[in-house]
């Protein structure tokens, strides 16, 4: 890609960005579960229309700034199948302890919307679009408000490919592509976020 093709695209990326204050970095883990390479062929416990969220980790990045100020990390408590697979236990490093004593999707959302009131003028971002249709999913089983609705979406993704003219990579592959270091546990929702909001801080720096 041309250093003008870049600029470009980049200078697209901050027109998109250019009418809220704030960005949030959001990832979720969800249950889920999969068939073992030892294993007989079972049907799925969790199937794929019915997983729930059970981490949301958001990170707040100022967008005058691009520091990151704040961040918001809460376990949910699955209602459908709420006895997470053994599959999903190791995926995430979440434990069923996690999830047994959270609030439900519905009560994150009441905290996650004071959270929210100081960080007004936001948008948020996310490594795919998969965690805005999860939310939207989540929020179809419990008959309530999706936990950002009303925020408008962003996919970062989409950003970096444009931006470095390369294949969508996974989050951990990209964050070591840029040459910066990985942080945390990778498929914990708040640990993602955070390297979310590297990755973004990187392209728009």
């Amino acid at each position: 890609m041309s250093i003008e093709a870049k600029l470009l695209h980049l200078q697209a990326i901050q027109n998109l960005l250019a009418p809220y204050r704030y960005l949030y970095c959001v990832d979720l883990e969800a249950t889920c579960d999969e068939v073992g390479v030892h294993e007989s062929l079972r049907s799925l416990v969790v199937v794929p229309d019915q997983m729930e969220t059970i981490e949301i980790g958001l990170v707040v990045i100022d967008l005058e700034t691009l520091e990151i100020v704040d961040e918001f990390q809460r376990f949910v408590r699955p209602q459908i199948n709420p006895t997470l697979t053994d599959f999903c236990k190791q995926l995430t490093s979440i434990q069923q302890s996690d999830v047994d004593g959270a609030l439900t999707y519905q009560e994150v959302g009441d905290e996650l919307r004071t959270f929210a009131a100081s960080y007004p003028d936001a948008a948020w971002a996310s490594w795919g679009d998969y965690d805005a249709r999860q939310l939207e999913r989540n929020a179809g089983f419990a008959a309530c408000p999706s936990l950002l609705e009303g925020v408008p979406h962003f996919n970062a993704r989409k950003w970096h490919a444009g931006l470095y003219d390369d294949r969508p990579k996974s989050l951990k592959q990209t964050v070591e592509s840029l040459g910066l270091v990985w942080h945390g546990i990778y498929h914990r929702g708040i640990d993602d976020a955070r390297n979310v909001a590297s990755i973004i801080k990187e392209m728009l720096g």
